[in-house]
């Protein structure tokens, strides 16, 4: 049987070691696969014969061994009794009792012998069934093994298609090749059998066409280039006409003027390399303009509050003498938490000018921040007093209530001061900031109705409406020019300020260029990159300006630590 174990293991892996060794080549693989087939198929019959043959042999073989064993145990019970009996013959008178007894014993014994042959049978027909078990597994293995040549097959068959379509894609390549190298052969014949005039009027010919498409390209890209540069030219020059006539107003409203003690701490404030003045710039916002003119520097900027800071802080570093970006941050934030004292102290006294006690100490910040906002170039705060007291006269004419129509009027356009900051109409957000600081329901409507965003119903917000119309149709109240220019220039900071990762904005130059903070351990320099390339170009979508607004995009990683 171990020889049999032995022969069909081998002949297995001589199957296996022949299917690996048969991928060389597709056409050898094929061919030898068909004989190891073959092979494999008649050493599968011979097994199967040899085993049948060694069950029936091994079952023949133990039952002649069972009736060898039953006729000696028969034979030798018969041989026992003829001497038993022969025994008891002779002493059945004297050891009667003895023979009955040794008779018993010794037929026990027999059928013990009889019992232990019979379970080396019942072991033996065991055997022979686990060895017929491990035959039929053995069948199995090789039918597995048959079901995976199988599996082979087809897939060296797959292969052999692939490897046909990839040869019909070959031959079709050569085909388009070898046309294609007969006309060029048969153009570059055409071409030779030409005289060098012909051949120069054929050249000639073909790139007058290719010409004459380029042209009309050009063409068409120039005139739409004029087209835009027109307009663009356009604008520039009536907003130049217009700027140049009321040169006085414009320049009082966007620029403030610093006297210094001489013209040598001009050197100063520039800093070298400029690393002074890039710093002032960074921390407020607003355009530092160091010219010719003796003794006075110019801060430039269209947001009245960025302007006021960043003049107080270049007049205390000039008096200070110490002129370096550490000290200018420093006087910057300082002058800052001073002016966000000096907002809240004028809205305060601007309360009890009007004559109201009661109003919530978070509104004077926002009363008092509308002295640095204006409004088609008016004073937003001149122009909330001037408003109240206009209600508050009409209302104690006609008899209602003179501190309803002034709280109304002062109220009306509290929404100016961060409208920029957050978007949406100044009414609305006025009547948010209203009912956060339980400013009563009258001025509320007020604060809608001068805008047509609610009804009236008190007769004091009609009063609020007609005396803000009044304060604006006063002879010289507003400029529509300047007021245009300063919407834009916001417009500009919202657009920059809307895009994420933005943390300040600030349009200077007159609105040519706007420079962007970014955070620099949320961007990276190329993050930063493509930033300033989609704010330019939504600048240039969603805004008309005049000539050109330089982006410039600021990423600054700044690390402090004290020694102490």
């Amino acid at each position: 049987m171990t020889e049999i174990l032995v022969g069909l293991s081998s002949a297995i892996l001589a199957g296996g070691a022949g299917f690996y060794a048969s991928k060389i080549t597709i056409e050898k693989k094929l061919k030898e696969k068909e004989e190891e087939y073959k092979k494999v198929l008649e050493r599968k019959e011979e097994i199967e014969k040899q085993a049948v043959t060694e069950a029936e042999r091994i079952k023949k073989e133990a039952e002649r061994e069972a009736e060898r064993i039953l006729k000696e145990v028969e034979k030798e019970a018969k041989l026992k009794t003829i001497e038993i009996e022969r025994e008891a013959l002779k002493l059945k008178e004297q050891q009667e009792f003895i023979i009955e007894k040794e008779l018993l014993k010794r037929k026990q014994e027999l059928e013990n012998e009889l019992k232990q042959k019979r379970e080396e049978l019942q072991n033996l027909e065991k055997q022979l069934l686990m060895r017929e078990s491990q035959l039929e597994k053995r069948l199995a293995r090789i039918e597995h093994k048959e079901e995976e040549i199988t599996k082979r097959e087809q897939e060296i068959h797959k292969l052999e298609e692939e490897i046909r379509a990839l040869e019909n894609i070959l031959k079709e390549k050569e085909e388009k090749l070898k046309n294609a190298e007969q006309r060029y052969i048969l153009e570059l014949q055409r071409i030779s059998s030409m005289t060098k005039d012909e051949a120069k009027a054929e050249l000639m010919k073909k790139v007058e066409e290719e010409a004459k498409l380029e042209a009309a390209k050009l063409m068409r890209e120039i005139e739409e280039e004029a087209r835009k540069q027109a307009e663009k030219e356009a604008k520039w020059n009536l907003v130049t006409a217009i700027q140049r006539l009321a040169p006085e107003v414009t320049t009082s409203y966007t620029v403030s003027v610093v006297d210094l003690p001489s013209n040598d701490i001009k050197g100063r404030i520039i800093g070298r390399e400029g690393r002074n003045i890039r710093a002032f710039e960074l921390a407020t916002g607003v355009d530092l303009i160091i010219d010719d003119t003796p003794d006075i520097v110019t801060i430039s900027s269209f947001d009245p509050l960025r302007r006021e800071i960043a003049k107080t802080a270049l007049e205390r570093l000039i008096a200070d003498g110490r002129i370096h970006p550490g000290r200018i941050e420093e006087v910057v934030e300082k002058v800052k938490e001073e002016m966000d004292q000096h907002i809240r102290k004028l809205g305060e006294e601007t309360c009890l000018e009007l004559g109201f006690t009661d109003v919530h100490p978070e509104l004077f910040y926002y009363i008092g921040k509308l002295n640095y906002r204006t409004s088609y170039t008016q004073n937003v705060l001149l122009h909330t007093k001037e408003v109240a007291y206009l209600a508050g006269m009409m209302a104690a004419m006609l008899g209602l209530d003179e501190k309803k129509a002034r709280r109304g009027g002062l109220m009306h356009d509290i929404g100016k001061a961060i409208s920029h900051e957050v978007g949406g109409a100044h009414s609305k957000v006025g009547a948010e900031i209203a009912k956060r600081y339980g400013e009563p329901d009258y001025a509320i409507n007020a604060i809608l109705y001068h805008h047509g965003d609610e009804p009236a119903r008190y007769p004091e917000a009609v009063l609020v409406a007609a005396a803000d119309a009044l304060s604006a149709a006063r002879p010289g109240a507003r400029r529509e020019v300047l007021q245009s220019y300063i919407n834009r220039l916001e417009k500009i900071e919202a657009i920059v300020n809307s895009f994420e990762n933005v943390e300040k904005s600030f349009a200077i130059q007159a609105g040519r260029e706007v420079r962007v903070i970014v955070n620099a351990e949320k961007l990276s320099d190329e993050e930063a990159y493509l930033l300033t390339k989609e704010i330019a170009k939504r600048i240039e979508n969603e805004l008309d300006f005049p000539g050109q607004i330089k982006v410039v995009t600021i990423r600054e990683s700044r690390f402090v630590e004290v020694a102490k």
